[in-house]
């Protein structure tokens, strides 16, 4: 057993000082930790998944993060660690709790996952091994991750057995810099929408300039239009990991002060991952932006409907905290959003249906997408180019 400060110490000095995760009982003393810590930063995730995904955004920024979850919550992380992270080459560090190990009295959800969950990161193609249980092989762990994380791109894992770190009282305690914000009339629109996708990402490209902005477009028809309009340097396409653009965004915008990020979701991918407006409103920046362009349905997958007409997305934002987020029908609404400095901020545009036709897919890798906007950002890390 060691001390968390054993772990973290050195991981700390390696340049792992942005954690985010799902809290698990084994996992305790590291959060209490990091969170004590002024140097680090801890997000606190919804589910797995976001969790993997804001730290990869963070990564992206060329920040060492680290993302921390229980092996019953690998299953939320699947989708990111195979379509974000894979896709990309973009190496995060996984601490992964072993709950249901063979052999171990544990609750019976637990018991199939402790069976497998090294078959799932081997699937995965993810390389690990198991948690280090003394202060002197902590360093020569964490160089074996750092090498395989910088020659592949992929992220590496730890497996944490019980009983492998200490308990760590917490000191400090966070709280949100946000209050749910008041509802006003003005926050709502009922109408018509004026606007194609294609027209919104175009206003969105023409109001966000390379030096200043970056921008991550949702999988699906989102990122192909954002391409074909303009295939610029400072943006970013999910070719997957469907609902993880607000986390990946968010984690970058928290990496990067000094860059305007914004996310164009869409109403399906949002619905996904609604938990993320949450930590969005309770961690983002003035310099977060989440644009939902809400057409009502599934478009890329044939226009099955969502659910988006029975809900707002800028009451749930508001009342996660989110300091500005309206419904908008038009241009003006989207100039209004692009132009202010009260993030985090979100606005639902809705928007009409319809694809433009002959609609290319990008004819740029999402390897070359990640080189070529970690450059634009000067950004200079190992497994950039990987």
């Amino acid at each position: 057993m060691i001390q968390a400060s054993d772990f973290i110490g050195p991981a700390k000095a390696l340049g792992f000082t942005r954690w985010a995760g799902v809290p698990c009982s084994f996992l305790t003393p590291f959060i209490n930790s990091v969170i004590d810590d002024p140097d680090m930063s801890y997000l606190s995730a919804a589910n797995e998944g976001d969790a993997v995904a804001a730290a990869s955004g963070a990564a992206l920024a060329g920040n060492r993060a680290v993302a921390m979850m229980q092996n019953s919550g690998l299953g939320n992380a699947v989708s990111p660690l195979s379509s974000l992270n894979w896709v990309f080459r973009i190496p995060i560090l996984l601490i992964v709790t072993l709950r249901g190990e063979p052999g171990l009295q544990d609750e019976p959800q637990h018991e199939l996952m402790g069976q497998i969950t090294g078959r799932i990161l081997d699937e995965l193609q993810i390389p690990w091994d198991w948690f280090p249980r003394d202060a002197e092989s902590v360093e020569g762990a964490l160089m074996v991750a750092n090498w395989h994380m910088d020659r592949s791109g992929l992220p590496y894992a730890f497996i944490m057995k019980k009983g492998s770190v200490d308990k760590t009282e917490l000191k400090s305690h966070w709280q949100p810099g946000s209050q749910p914000a008041p509802f006003g009339e003005d926050a709502f629109r009922a109408g018509e929408p004026e606007l194609t996708r294609q027209q919104a990402l175009t206003a969105l490209v023409e109001q966000t300039p390379e030096e200043e902005t970056v921008v991550v477009g949702t999988t699906g028809y989102t990122g192909r239009e954002l391409f074909a309009i303009a295939d610029r340097p400072n943006q970013l396409y999910m070719v997957g990991s469907m609902g993880c653009a607000s986390s990946f965004g968010l984690g970058l915008s928290l990496a990067l002060p000094g860059k305007r990020i914004v996310v164009a979701d869409g109403d399906g991918a949002a619905l996904m991952r609604m938990g993320n407006l949450a930590t969005a409103g309770a961690y983002g920046g003035k310099n977060f932006h989440h644009l939902v362009l809400d057409n009502g349905v599934h478009e890329s997958t044939g226009g099955q409907s969502t659910v988006s007409r029975a809900i707002s997305f800028a009451g749930v934002a508001r009342a996660c905290g989110y300091r500005q987020a309206e419904e908008g029908l038009g241009a003006a609404d989207l100039q209004r959003f692009l132009h202010n400095d009260h993030g985090p901020s979100l606005l639902q545009l809705k928007t009409k249906r319809g694809v433009p036709e002959g609609l290319p897919r990008p004819d740029v890798t999402p390897r070359q997408v990640k080189q070529r906007l970690m450059q634009h950002l000067g950004i200079d890390v190992p497994w950039m180019s990987v």
